[in-house]
C-alpha cells in the first residue's frame, strides 16, 4: 500500500510511522509543514489510504483554526476527488469539536468536510475525536499536561498545579495507533466516528503523584505498572528520562562470601535481587514461616540443602548456572546454597515479600547440624 501521513512531524504521526514501518508498510510519505503543493498533489494522487493527522490547535491568529484545519482538509478532499480512486481517509480529529470554541469549530467543520467528500466518492472516512493524547515524543510545555509533568519530573524540576482536583480524560498514544492501523483494510470498514481505545479519568493531583512516585527510584520500589493508565504513565515518564539517567546506581553489601545487591520492590508482589559466593563459601543457614524465595543460578555450580525443621527429612540437589531451574525455599525448611565450584557463585533471587527489618521472618538455623 501507499500509506500518505499528514501532519508528520507530529508525534502521533512519528509513533504511527514507525508503526507501519513494523508492519512493513514501505511505501509511506510524510506531508509535513515543508512539504510543496507538488508533493501533496503527488502523494494523494497514488495514495491508498491517508491518515490525516496534521492540524492547527494552536495558532498565532484565530483565523489560522481555518485555514489549517477546514481549508487544507479541503484541500486533501479535493485532490482525493481528482484522483478519482475512493481512497479512504483516517482522521485526527478533537472531542472539541463538540463544542462551541474558535477551535472546535474549525474540527467540526473539517469533519463535515469529509463526510461529504465520503458521501460525494462513496470512500471511507473514520473519524476519531481524540482528547489528551499522551505517550511517548509528545512535546512538553505545549499542549500535554502529561509530557510537561514527564518532562519536569524527570529532571527534578518543579510543576505548577493550579487546581489539583481538576479532572484529566486521557487516551494513550499506543491505543490510538492501534486503532489507527486496524483501519489500513479502509474501503472494507463503514464509514463514520471511531473510539481510540480506552479513555482514562484521573486528576491533575493524581497524575502529579503518581509521576512522583516512579521517579523515587532511590527507594527501589515500584508501584502496580502493569495494565491500564498506570502502565501508560509509567512508559510515558521512563519516555523523558535525560541519557543521564538511563542507569543509576544501587546500593551494594559485601564481605568475605561476596555481595548482596537488592534491585526492585513492590508493594504486593515481593522483591528481586541477587548475590554473589566464592568458591567454597556457604550462603543462607535459615528458615522463613511464610516467606518463599525462588532462586535463578546465572553463573557457576551450587549446591542448594534443605531440612524440614519438624520431621528431620532432607533434600539437597546440584544447579549449573545456565540449567534454567528455579530452586524454591519451601516455608518450614531450613536451606543454604553452596558454591562448590571454580568460579564466582551468582544467583538471582525473588522474595515473596520485601526484607522487613522489624520482622523479617528469617531464623537461623543449620541445614545439616
Amino acid at each position: 500500500m501507499h500509506v500518505v501521513v499528514t501532519g508528520g512531524d507530529g508525534f502521533i504521526a512519528r509513533n504511527l510511522r514507525v508503526r507501519l514501518r513494523e508492519l512493513g508498510q514501505q511505501r509511506v510519505t510524510s506531508i509535513t509543514r515543508a512539504s510543496t503543493e507538488a508533493d501533496l498533489f503527488e502523494a494523494l494522487a497514488a495514495a491508498d489510504i491517508v491518515f490525516h493527522l496534521a492540524g492547527v490547535n494552536r495558532p498565532r491568529e484565530e483565523a489560522e483554526f481555518v485555514s489549517g484545519n477546514v481549508d487544507f482538509t479541503t484541500r486533501i478532499c479535493a485532490l482525493l476527488t481528482d484522483a478519482g480512486r475512493r481512497t479512504p481517509v483516517v482522521y485526527a480529529s478533537s472531542t472539541q469539536a463538540a463544542l462551541d470554541n474558535p477551535y472546535g469549530r474549525s474540527k467540526l467543520a473539517a469533519e463535515q468536510v469529509l463526510q461529504r467528500y465520503a458521501l460525494d466518492t462513496g470512500a471511507a472516512v473514520h473519524v476519531f475525536r481524540l482528547t489528551n493524547v499522551f505517550g511517548k515524543w509528545c512535546r512538553p510545555h505545549y499542549n500535554s499536561v502529561v509530557a510537561t509533568f514527564c518532562y519536569q519530573i524527570a529532571r527534578a524540576e518543579p510543576i505548577t498545579i493550579n487546581d489539583p482536583a481538576s479532572v484529566l480524560r486521557l487516551i494513550y498514544l499506543d491505543d490510538v495507533v492501534d486503532a489507527f492501523v486496524q483501519r489500513l483494510d479502509g474501503n472494507g470498514s463503514p464509514s463514520g466516528y471511531v473510539d481510540a481505545g480506552p479513555v482514562y479519568e484521573t486528576t491533575l493531583g493524581e497524575l502529579a503523584s503518581t509521576l512522583h512516585e516512579f521517579a523515587k527510584r532511590g527507594s527501589l520500589m515500584v508501584g502496580r505498572v502493569g495494565d491500564g493508565l498506570r502502565r501508560a504513565l509509567y512508559a510515558t515518564y521512563i519516555s523523558y528520562l535525560p541519557p543521564a539517567a538511563f542507569a543509576y546506581e544501587v546500593p551494594r553489601y559485601g564481605d568475605a562470601r561476596g555481595v548482596f545487591v537488592e534491585m526492585l520492590k513492590t508493594p504486593d508482589c515481593g522483591q528481586f535481587s541477587y548475590f554473589t559466593a566464592k568458591p567454597g563459601i556457604t550462603r543462607g543457614e535459615h528458615y522463613h514461616h511464610t516467606k518463599v524465595e525462588q532462586f535463578l543460578v546465572i553463573h557457576g555450580t551450587a549446591r542448594f540443602r534443605f531440612r524440614n525443621i519438624d520431621t528431620g527429612a532432607k533434600h539437597e540437589l546440584l544447579v549449573r548456572g545456565g540449567d534454567g531451574h528455579i530452586v524454591v525455599s519451601v516455608p518450614g525448611w531450613a536451606h543454604d546454597v553452596t558454591n562448590i565450584g571454580s568460579d564466582e557463585l551468582v544467583i538471582m533471587l525473588w522474595a515473596s515479600e520485601i526484607f522487613d527489618r522489624a520482622r523479617p521472618d528469617t531464623v537461623r538455623a543449620e541445614v545439616f547440624p
